[in-house]
C-alpha cells in the first residue's frame, strides 16, 4: 500500500541554473550534487533535479504543477522575493488560500500555497465546485 509522496524528479536542461534557482531563490537545502543532477530537500520533500538535454524550455499548457507550503506570515515577503528575482508568474490565484503560481528556469509549473487540504475542503463546503461530493458525509 502506498504511504505518501516519495520524491519529485524534474527534468532540467541546465543543472547549475536549476540548482541555483531551487537553492537560492526557493531556499531548498542541497543534499547532494553530481554532474547530471542534484538532490534537494524541505521538511517532507525530496526533490531530484535530473539533466535532460531534450527538456523543452516552454511550459506545458496544462494545469499540472507542484505546490510548496508556506505560512501566511511569510507569503507576501516570499512572493516579493520571487518577483525581485524576475520569476515568471503563470496563473492568477482562483481558489481558497493565498497562492502564487510561478515557473522555474525550465518552465516547470510551481505554486507557493498558504493552506492545506482541510482548509480547501472547508472552503469547498461553503462554495462547492459543480458536481462536488464530499465522501466523509456518507
Amino acid at each position: 500500500m502506498l504511504t505518501g509522496l516519495n520524491h519529485l524528479t524534474l527534468a532540467v536542461s541546465d543543472v547549475n541554473r536549476s540548482l541555483a534557482f531551487y537553492r537560492d531563490v526557493l531556499q531548498l537545502r542541497v543534499e547532494a550534487t553530481w554532474d547530471a543532477g542534484a538532490y534537494l530537500s524541505l521538511p517532507g520533500l525530496w526533490l531530484c533535479l535530473s539533466l535532460d538535454p531534450l527538456r523543452k524550455t516552454v511550459a506545458n499548457p496544462d494545469y499540472t504543477h507542484y505546490a510548496f507550503s508556506l505560512g501566511s506570515a511569510d507569503f507576501a515577503v516570499f512572493v516579493q522575493s520571487l518577483k525581485a528575482a524576475n520569476v515568471e508568474e503563470w496563473r492568477d490565484n482562483r481558489s481558497e488560500g493565498a497562492s502564487f503560481y510561478f515557473l522555474d528556469p525550465d518552465g516547470h509549473k510551481l505554486e507557493a500555497h498558504v493552506g492545506d487540504l482541510a482548509s480547501r475542503l472547508a472552503a469547498c463546503r461553503q462554495k462547492p465546485y459543480a458536481g462536488m461530493r464530499f465522501y466523509d458525509e456518507q
